[in-house]
């Protein structure tokens, strides 16, 4: 199934609904303050969750009071986020890919919060991605195909997740890899570019945080 979290970061209205209208999505979860602008956009959830902390109360009035809804309202003394609950219980629920909308902003500790849950869909071998209007964030520990027409933007980088990525190789690139090991604390994967109709990434041990990016 495939899941989506509006969460309360950075959300381009025209980018969101275009997500919505044609990603396939079976469920749709608001968290917090997405809630708001879910509201805002017309956009109804099956489920909200939250400590409603953030969320304006006139969009919380309303999503409660919808028949339908599933409500999750969180202690807002607890150790998870709100994201990272929504995005346990999707994949708890079934989902088998989450994309996860607002995950990105201008709270930095959010945005690598955000991207240290993409870990818990690879755990669970559940597909999960932050996106934004001009990124895709996802995260491997095994080989990844990207299609030149369907990649998100002009840009593609790679970086170091584990202490060490072991036989890195990557080919179809501007800038390609042999069996390179990576470590962090250098920029090396950044800003690559797909040159072939497709680019492979593929490692022998470790993980990489792959982007792609436009401008």
């Amino acid at each position: 199934m495939k899941y989506l979290i509006v969460t309360g970061g950075a959300l381009d209205e025209k980018f969101v609904v275009d997500v919505i209208k044609n990603g396939g999505y079976e469920v749709i979860i608001a968290v917090d303050s997405g809630m708001d602008f879910c509201y805002n956009s017309n956009i109804m959830p099956d489920v909200i969750v939250g400590d409603f902390d953030s969320v304006g109360i006139e969009a919380l009035t309303f999503f409660q009071s919808q028949e339908q809804m599933d409500i999750h309202k969180l202690n807002p003394e607890k150790d998870d986020t709100d994201t990272e609950y929504a995005l346990r219980f999707a994949i708890e629920r079934g989902a088998t890919r989450v994309t996860v909308l607002g995950g990105t902003g201008s709270r930095i500790d959010h945005v690598l919060g955000n991207i240290s849950l993409l870990g818990v869909g690879m755990e669970n071998n559940v597909f999960v991605e932050l996106l934004d209007a001009h990124n895709k964030i996802r995260m491997i520990n095994s080989s990844l195909t990207i299609k030149k027409e369907e990649c998100f933007g002009k840009y593609m980088s790679i970086c170091p997740i584990s202490e060490k990525v072991v036989g890195v190789t990557i080919t179809g690139v501007k800038y390609p890899l042999d069996n390179y090991d990576m470590y962090g604390f250098n920029t090396l994967g950044i800003s690559n570019e797909i040159v072939d109709d497709e680019a492979t990434i593929s490692i022998k041990d470790g993980i990489l945080l792959v982007i792609e990016s436009n401008d």
